[in-house]
């Protein structure tokens, strides 16, 4: 199994009120059951000398990401709202990465895509990773089938050795087996997706 050190990140995906609070605008089922854990993780990677970071969603109201202005999802994570903040269980022991702030989908915590023209752009995230001589990612958070798997792809791609923690995810299943279909899709791209020794 991976350990933690100085040359390992953990990025803690979206644990957000409006994904991990059963009254959050996109609630993903168990979110909010997998807080505890993470801290846990959190904690033993820092102990490690690991370096721990955190994405968020962070909208604004009028995004055509949202179904009511022409996008897929109900409004969530609006910036500055208590939807968008932090799990209040949630133990951040890092810095966030702030995603989808102009409007775009923010599914991954490395790149945004305007949801019209399609045009990419990186966030912050990449070059924390580089700064710290990060050589590999162990993720985990919400939703395995969206912001999870759109993250792991990314870190994969920019040449991330890459660990999903398989215990400290949860999927939205928009569609039956939508998260099974996910972990696949990452298993595929060389990912490890693994279950994880109790923290």
């Amino acid at each position: 199994m991976q350990r933690y050190d100085p040359q390992t990140a953990l990025i803690v995906v979206d644990m957000q009120n409006d994904f991990a609070d059963p009254a959050g605008g996109l609630p993903v089922t168990g979110g909010d059951e997998i807080v505890d854990l993470i801290n846990r993780k959190a904690w033993r990677a820092i102990r490690a000398g690991s370096f721990v970071v955190y994405t968020q969603d962070w909208h604004p109201e009028t995004t055509a990401h949202f179904a009511k202005d022409g996008g897929l999802w109900p409004v969530h994570c609006v910036a500055g709202t208590w939807g968008a903040a932090f799990h209040p269980g949630l133990e951040v022991l890092g810095p966030s990465v702030k995603k989808g702030v102009n409007g775009e989908d923010g599914y991954s915590g490395f790149t945004m895509r305007d949801p019209v023209t399609g045009e990419t752009i990186p966030t912050e995230l990449e070059a924390l990773l580089r700064v710290r001589g990060i050589e590999r990612v162990r993720i985990c958070g919400l939703a395995t089938d969206y912001c999870v798997k759109a993250t792991a792809l990314d870190a994969a791609r920019l040449g991330f050795a890459t660990t999903v923690l398989a215990d400290a995810i949860a999927a939205v299943d928009l569609q039956p087996r939508d998260g099974e279909a996910a972990i696949d899709e990452m298993r595929a791209a060389d990912i490890v997706v693994q279950r994880t020794k109790p923290d």
